[in-house]
C-alpha cells in the first residue's frame, strides 16, 4: 500500500509525495519526488495515474500522435461536433482545451497548454489566443490558475508572456535553448520556463561528429544539463521567482543529473524507466549552494536579446526548428480535423 502526502512545492504549490510501501525498496521516480516536482508530458492522458506526476505539458505534436490512437477518436469526434463551422484555430484550441480538461481530471496540478507556434512572432496574436485558450478553459469550468499558456520564447513571446502574467495568467515559456532567454524571461517575470535538455544534447552531439564522447559529455557534463544548472544557479543566486522545468530529455541520466531542479517534465517512457530502476537520487541541484555563487547580474533590451541569440548559433537554430517542427504539426492536426 503507498501512502500519499501533500507537501509545499514549488512557490507553495501543493506537490504531491508518494511514499514506497513498507519495507520496500525505493525507486528512482519516488526518490526523484522528494526533491523535485514531477511533470508528465504528454498528451495521452491515459498513461497518466499511473506515474502520479504533479503537472502535465502538451504540445501539438503530443496531441497529433494522441489523437491518432484509437482510444482518443471519441475525443476528437465530439470535439468537431460540438462546434460544427466553427472557424479551424478555434477548432484547434478546443480540443487543445479538451485534451487538457482531460488531463485536469487525473493531476492534481497544472497543465501547460501551446499557443499556435505560427504566432512566435506576433506579440498581440499570441496574447488573443492565449486569452481564449483560458477562456475555454473557463467554459469547461476550470480554474485559470490550473493553467499555464505556453509560448515560444521569441522576442515576442516574452513581450506576451509579460503582458498576460500582468493580467494574472500564468505562462509557460517553451523552446529555450540559451542563457540570454532566460534571462529575458527571468525580467518578464513569467511564472515557469521549460529548457530543452535534450534538444540542446543532440546540437552538441551532431556537431562534434565522430570526436562526440559520449561517457565525457553525460551527467553533469551533458551540455543540456550544464545549460539548466546554469539558467538555475541564477535564478536562485538572484532570487528570480519564475520556476526552471527542464524538458526534452533523451535518457534517465539528463534526468538524474538535474535533480532537485524547481520540475522536470518527462515523458511516459522515460518516466517507467526511473520506476522500474531501484535506489535513492540523490539532490544534484541546490538553492543554498546557488546563493553563495559568484554571479553578476545581467539585463537584456530586445537588440541586446538578439545580439545575444544570434551569438549563441545552437539556440539559434533549435529554436528555429522548434517553431518550424511545432508549426507543421499544427498544419497536419488542422488537416486532421478537416478530413475527419
Amino acid at each position: 500500500m503507498q501512502l500519499i502526502l501533500p507537501v509545499k512545492g514549488v512557490a507553495g504549490r501543493n506537490q504531491v509525495t508518494v511514499l514506497p510501501p513498507h519495507n520496500s525498496a525505493m525507486n528512482q521516480l519516488e526518490s526523484l519526488k522528494q526533491t523535485t516536482t514531477v511533470v508528465a508530458d504528454t498528451g495521452d492522458f491515459m498513461q497518466l495515474a499511473q506515474f502520479q506526476p504533479q503537472d502535465a505539458t502538451t504540445n501539438p505534436s503530443l496531441i497529433l500522435k494522441a489523437v491518432q490512437k484509437p482510444d482518443y477518436a471519441p475525443l476528437l469526434k465530439t470535439t468537431l461536433g460540438r462546434h460544427p463551422g466553427a472557424p479551424i484555430d478555434e477548432t484547434m484550441d478546443r480540443l487543445l482545451v479538451r485534451f487538457g480538461a482531460e488531463i485536469l481530471r487525473i493531476i492534481p496540478g497544472r497543465v501547460s497548454t501551446e499557443v499556435d507556434a505560427r504566432l512566435s512572432f506576433d506579440t498581440e496574436a499570441t496574447m488573443g489566443r492565449a486569452l481564449r485558450i483560458i477562456e475555454l478553459y473557463r467554459a469547461e469550468g476550470i480554474d485559470p490558475a490550473r493553467v499555464l499558456i505556453k509560448i515560444a520564447a521569441t522576442w515576442e513571446g516574452i513581450q506576451a508572456a509579460r503582458q498576460l502574467e500582468a493580467r494574472g495568467i500564468h505562462t509557460n515559456l517553451t523552446l529555450l535553448f540559451s542563457f540570454c532567454q532566460a534571462v529575458a524571461c527571468g525580467e518578464a517575470k513569467v511564472r515557469l520556463i521549460s529548457p530543452f535538455v535534450g534538444r540542446i544534447y543532440d546540437w552538441y552531439k551532431k556537431a562534434a561528429g565522430p570526436a562526440w564522447d559520449e561517457a565525457g559529455n553525460a551527467g553533469a557534463n551533458d551540455p543540456g544539463v550544464k545549460s539548466v544548472r546554469q539558467i538555475y544557479g541564477y535564478y536562485k543566486h538572484f532570487g528570480i521567482a519564475t520556476e526552471v522545468m527542464g524538458a526534452s530529455f533523451r535518457n534517465t541520466g539528463q534526468i538524474l543529473a538535474l535533480a532537485g531542479c524547481d520540475l522536470l517534465t518527462i515523458s511516459p517512457e522515460l518516466l517507467a524507466q526511473l520506476a522500474a530502476a531501484e535506489g535513492s537520487v540523490p539532490r544534484a541541484l541546490d538553492p543554498q549552494q546557488a546563493r553563495a555563487l559568484d554571479l553578476k547580474p545581467v539585463q537584456y533590451d530586445e537588440a541586446g536579446f538578439r545580439y545575444a541569440l544570434n551569438e549563441d548559433a545552437m539556440a539559434t537554430e533549435k529554436l528555429a526548428e522548434g517553431i518550424r517542427t511545432f508549426a507543421a504539426d499544427a498544419v497536419k492536426l488542422e488537416q486532421l480535423m478537416k478530413a475527419a
